[in-house]
């Protein structure tokens, strides 16, 4: 009876992480969108919310009792904290961009053909292979994105590419993210707050020369407040997200995250009224499934990797020409060895 609580218990935290992963998520892509809308700033957005990881995280750590990370491997810093920190902002910039210039429903479309970029960065820079059910789950995710691509009503170019490029960089960043949490053992929040702050400080000379100067006569107390709320929303997205992949299997997690980017699309096209087609929802239900479909070959592949095989193969069945009808002699007459005979004699016999 325990053990059915306990079961009942941590079924309940992970639904509960999730519808708030769903809330939070929605909220903030339609948010993203209405300050950009008034406020066309997408870097001053950036700054914030990487400013926001920076800020809040350490108290955050400090409750939850996460160690500190402590190392003198500066090498591995420049190696691979840095360029993550550095594709972070970078892809949080051009995100930002697209989310600026078409709908946010548009933008998560696009952002479905993240595992075309992880499939092709792992193979060309990790040298990794994939099996056929893997490549062919990529089809529909093309073919969705490349629908909802042509009929979406509000296309800009400028959108399309700084989504798919915001795209291939958080690929980047997943891929090695899993990397740098295997070779330094760090906590994964802390990874978060280490990149957040490294990108943070990174990216503070550019905002400083293209965005600051441009700002002051724009700010005001309302668009101060929205840009702490969404800041706040994203660093809660973040902190959600991590915990539910604590919490679950890869597999339950990359459904979850397929059926979170559905509760994005369709609160944005119920509270922003992007004027969509058939077309485009069949596109964007097309990509989505595409999405799960990856998700479900590689969890697939990864089992067939891990798994030892169970039965011995069965012995295949020798040659025609090798089995028992054959002419050969089964009699064989050897010559009777008289054990009370020395060997001269015998040999003498012989």
């Amino acid at each position: 009876m325990d053990f059915a609580k306990s079961d009942v218990k941590e079924f309940t935290r992970i639904v509960f992480v999730c519808i708030c992963w769903y809330i939070v998520s929605s909220f903030n892509g339609v948010l993203g969108k209405t300050i950009l809308s008034q406020f066309p700033y997408p870097m001053t957005v950036t700054m914030v919310q990487l400013t926001s990881i920076a800020l809040w995280s350490p108290p955050l750590l400090k409750v939850l009792g996460v160690r500190q990370y402590e190392t003198s491997n500066w090498s591995y810093h420049f190696k691979m904290l840095f360029p993550l920190a550095f594709a972070k902002f970078l892809s949080s910039v051009l995100a930002h961009i697209s989310i600026w210039k078409v709908p946010v429903s548009y933008a998560h479309t696009v952002k479905a053909s993240m595992p075309i970029f992880t499939v092709l960065i792992t193979r060309i820079f990790l040298g990794t292979r994939h099996g056929f059910c893997v490549y062919l789950s990529l089809v529909p995710i093309v073919m969705g994105v490349a629908v909802a691509t042509v009929s979406e009503i509000s296309f800009e170019l400028i959108g399309l590419t700084s989504a798919l490029l915001a795209t291939a960089g958080f690929a980047v960043i997943t891929i090695y993210s899993k990397m740098a949490l295997k070779d330094t053992g760090m906590h994964h929040l802390r990874l978060l707050h280490k990149l957040g702050q490294m990108a943070a400080i990174m990216f503070l000379p550019v905002w400083l020369l293209v965005d600051a100067p441009k700002i002051p006569s724009e700010v005001n107390s309302e668009i101060m407040t929205l840009l702490l709320v969404d800041g706040c929303l994203h660093w809660m997205q973040n902190i959600l997200a991590f915990t539910l992949l604590k919490l679950v299997t890869p597999l339950t997690y990359a459904v979850a995250n397929v059926t979170k980017r559905i509760a994005v699309i369709s609160v944005s096209l119920l509270l922003l009224k992007n004027p969509v087609t058939s077309t485009n929802l069949g596109g964007m239900f097309m990509a989505i499934i595409g999405v799960f479909l990856y998700n479900r070959a590689k969890y697939n592949e990864n089992v067939e990797k891990k798994t030892l095989p169970v039965t011995m193969p069965k012995p295949q069945p020798p040659p025609l020409w090798k089995n028992h009808l054959t002419f050969e002699p089964k009699i064989h007459v050897t010559t009777p060895i008289n054990h009370f005979l020395g060997d001269s004699d015998l040999k003498r016999n012989q």
